[in-house]
């Protein structure tokens, strides 16, 4: 078993779903920030803040906004598991699998 950080969420067995919400979110992110980096580029376990993908609060609001428009449940401001929430693109592909209506 490699010891290289990367690895480690290559263990954990990921849905075709779960893959599928993932690609889709990547490129809710590019089209909603206007990112220059592709959306099958986007590292789904790499932090969405800071030396990750380089988001910031802003950038975030506006994610959330697009979320909560396109499936049907709101991500509030205040939500006590927002840094868990938008950690990464996969946890926030897992909170959207488990809180959307469309």
């Amino acid at each position: 078993m490699s010891s290289h950080p990367s690895d480690a969420g290559a263990a954990v067995a990921i849905s075709p779903a779960q893959l599928a919400l993932e690609r889709e979110l990547a490129a809710l992110f590019v089209q909603a920030l206007n990112l220059d980096t592709p959306a099958d580029a986007i590292d789904p376990v790499a932090p969405l803040y800071g030396d990750g993908l380089g988001l910031d609060s802003i950038d975030i609001l506006e994610v959330a906004l697009e979320v909560s428009h396109r499936y049907g449940f709101q991500l509030r401001s205040d939500d006590e598991n927002n840094l868990k929430i938008f950690a990464s693109l996969r946890s926030l592909a897992q909170h959207v699998a488990g809180q959307r209506t469309q």
